[in-house]
């Protein structure tokens, strides 16, 4: 039966990211929280082994902007997949619902119009105590770390498909 299958039987993805550019798209709004998100971004490329030089970061106002911003960058050629990272926290008003819907969408249509990944790694928390629990440290729970295993995979999976099927791959070419 479709999804009745032990977690043992799902195989879990060898991240090597040594040859792969990413670029990263970092809202300023919840600066606290999103440079959180930044470090578990940072350490998760590192894990993948992702040089450093291999590794861009560009700001934007807030959430709204990361779509934009994150098509700006997948259309350059000069990266393989773009991290967004931001922080949208529930007030009083609907701008929570219209900011986290639009970003979401956004980023939706950009890794499907240009074929390239992003990760969404803008968290949509109710207060600040759930956006902490979302950016932790080393050790810890972090949205942006999470982003970084993403779009590595992800890469790999282009790569591999492309490989099998005789296309050129999607991201820039090595």
């Amino acid at each position: 039966m479709a999804g009745d299958h032990r977690s043992d039987e799902v195989p879990e993805p060898e991240l090597d990211g040594r040859d792969m550019r990413i670029g990263i798209i970092a809202a300023r709004w919840n600066a606290e929280i999103t440079v959180r998100l930044l470090d578990g971004v940072r350490r998760g490329l590192r894990e993948a082994g992702v040089p450093d030089d291999h590794v861009s970061l560009d700001w934007v106002p807030g959430a709204f902007e990361l779509p934009l911003a994150a098509q700006m960058l997948a259309e350059s050629g000069v990266v393989d997949a773009v991290i967004c990272i931001g922080c949208v926290i529930r007030g009083e008003t609907t701008h929570y619902e219209t900011v986290a819907g639009e970003c979401a969408a956004g980023i939706t249509r950009v890794q499907l119009d240009t074929g390239i990944p992003i990760a969404f790694s803008a968290l949509t928390v109710e207060n600040l105590r759930q956006a902490h629990a979302r950016s932790e440290g080393v050790g810890g729970h972090n949205v942006g770390e999470d982003g970084a295993r993403v779009v590595i995979e992800m890469i790999a999976l282009d790569r591999e498909i492309a490989q099998r099927s005789g296309r050129s791959q999607v991201g820039i070419a090595p």
